[in-house]
């Protein structure tokens, strides 16, 4: 255990407390955390809940990086299952507010400027309090318009680095040593989470977000996306229009909206972010919505985007097609060239999966295809398979599993494919278009003459490295953390025998001479010598026992 792991030994102490009370021995036995072994006697919580609500409670009892680690684990679709995902939906980021005077600081330390400059009037109490910032009401001074000043709380960032710093060292540790979590890559996982997180803790991020939306929104009607004064924005602060409406989550049945309109705006809203746009909020969960007069939606929280290539919107159209015509080795070979494969795969078990998928799904009437359900269940077969999907598709899965059960609540009838189709024929047309295809063939032809420069010159320093006897191979090699920590453990082991046998068999020599001074009667050098093997022996025996691998 390095020094810097050492520093932060209070919040380890938290962690496997909170470990240990939600039932999760096994996997602290498997971490090697400083503290566990002052940890003796815990009240664990009932043991009725499932595991997955065992693991949500605990996330939330840690606080803040562990609730949006969760909240960022369940647009993962494709790295872990589908019931896990269903309890981290259930995460509440409502903490407790951040007092008045503490967030004013915040406020003028950011914008170099006195709170009253800048706003005319600045609420106390705070219209919602998250774990990484706090909304406040204001006016502004310059203009009279009421906004809302998302505030970052103080401090957040130091706290969540230390977080991440842990999570990553337990994500190792896990994957190292149970081989029943290797095929969720927990340490790539946390190492999205972590570039994730400290994006969203850049405001300026997620203004720029909001303004590239707003560009791509222009033209409809259907949808509002607040203005974003960058003026008195910073990377701490997001100062932008107060938009004041019903949200989606708290609609009543006697509301009078209409619910038809709303589920086919929403669900239109993520497939032309998707398909048209390949810029897309992360995750429109009803949380997010707020409805305005006129069934307009207005689309808040944008620190979380997905973006899509070109490339990859028009291989998604390719899949959709051969879902359509039930194309079993089309599908196969668009997954694999979406993917990165991990390890190797059996292609002819991977399409018996796919056309067991198909089947299910051209059984039921086009108006009641689950398009959600249908991509859940890709993921999970190629989860399955080891086949890693790219963050960004993995991203949009979870948009529009999300969009679509958000529509799907408000209007159950609601023909999804229906609603997509016209998306679906544009995007398809667009590819062949003159001017699509000129660009391409450009783009190819400059590769190919780029590579026909260069490739005699690389040709010839290949074959100037072989002559002169410089050519090197180089072999990178994967997943040999358990070997390496394995073999680590028996070095130390077997070194602290020989040592333990050097100090017995020096005692043993000294005791035989009688050289003085002498206690009970026997020279004490040779004694202390007995002493100190004694405990070391005990402590390997000991460690021994506890690893359980004798």
């Amino acid at each position: 255990m390095d020094i810097k792991a050492v520093k932060h030994l209070g919040r380890f102490k938290n962690i496997i407390v909170t470990l240990f009370r939600y039932g999760f021995d096994d996997v602290v036995e498997r971490l090697d955390l400083p503290g566990k072994i002052l940890i003796e006697k815990i009240r664990k919580v009932d043991r009725e809940m499932s595991t997955w609500e065992r693991f949500r409670h605990m996330l939330d009892d840690l606080g803040p990086t562990y609730i949006k680690f969760g909240q960022i684990m369940s647009l993962r679709p494709d790295l872990i299952p589908n019931a896990l995902i269903l309890e981290l939906r259930k995460l509440q980021d409502e903490v407790a507010p951040v007092g008045y005077d503490t967030i004013r600081n915040q406020v003028e330390n950011s914008l170099q400027l006195p709170l009253t400059q800048v706003f005319s009037s600045f609420e106390e109490k705070p219209l919602a309090a998250a774990s990484l910032a706090q909304v406040h009401r204001a006016v502004l001074r310059d203009s009279g318009q009421v906004v809302a000043v998302k505030v970052q709380r103080p401090k957040i960032r130091q706290m969540i680095e230390t977080d991440l710093y842990i999570l990553e060292l337990i994500a190792g540790q896990l994957d190292d040593r149970m081989e029943s979590v290797r095929i969720y890559d927990l340490p790539t996982l946390v190492q999205e989470v972590k570039k994730t997180l400290l994006r969203e803790l850049d405001f300026t991020r997620e203004a720029r977000h909001i303004k590239i939306c707003r560009g791509n929104l222009s033209e409809t009607q259907e949808v509002y996306i607040p203005q974003v004064y960058e003026r008195y924005s910073t990377d701490r602060i997001l100062t932008m229009e107060l938009v004041q409406g019903t949200k989606m989550k708290e609609l009543a049945p006697d509301d009078q909206f209409d619910r038809e309109i709303l589920a086919k705006r929403g669900l239109r809203l993520t497939i032309k972010q998707v398909l048209e746009d390949g810029f897309f909020h992360a995750d429109p969960h009803p949380g997010n919505v707020i409805i305005l007069d006129d069934n307009v939606l207005c689309v808040l929280d944008w620190g979380m985007v997905g973006r899509l290539t070109r490339r990859a919107r028009y291989e998604l159209i390719d899949l959709i097609n051969a879902v359509v015509d039930k194309d079993s080795e089309r599908i196969l070979t668009i997954l694999v060239n979406l993917t990165q494969v991990d390890g190797s795969i059996i292609p002819r078990r991977m399409e018996r999966e796919i056309l067991d998928i198909l089947d299910i799904y051209h059984s039921l009437p086009i108006q009641e295809l689950n398009l959600g359900q249908l991509l859940l269940d890709i993921s999970t077969m190629l989860r399955e398979n080891r086949l890693k999907v790219p963050v960004d598709l993995a991203v949009m899965i979870k948009a529009l599993i999300t969009a679509e059960g958000t529509a799907r609540q408000l209007y159950p009838e609601l023909n999804v494919v229906k609603e997509a189709e016209p998306y679906v024929k544009r995007l398809a047309l667009e590819r062949w278009k003159p001017e699509v295809l000129w660009r391409d063939l450009r783009r190819n032809l400059s590769t190919l003459f780029t590579l026909q420069r260069e490739l005699p010159l690389r040709l010839s320093q290949i074959v100037e490295k072989i002559d002169r006897g410089e050519l090197n191979i180089r072999f990178q090699h994967a997943n040999l953390g358990g070997l390496r920590s394995t073999l680590e453990n028996i070095s130390n082991r077997l070194t602290l025998g020989i040592i333990i046998a050097a100090l017995i068999i020096a005692s043993s020599m000294i005791i035989t001479t009688g050289v003085k001074p002498l206690l009970f009667g026997f020279p004490a050098l040779g004694i202390v010598g007995y002493m100190v093997s004694g405990v070391l022996g005990l402590w390997l025996v000991f460690n021994i026992l506890r690893s359980r691998k004798f």
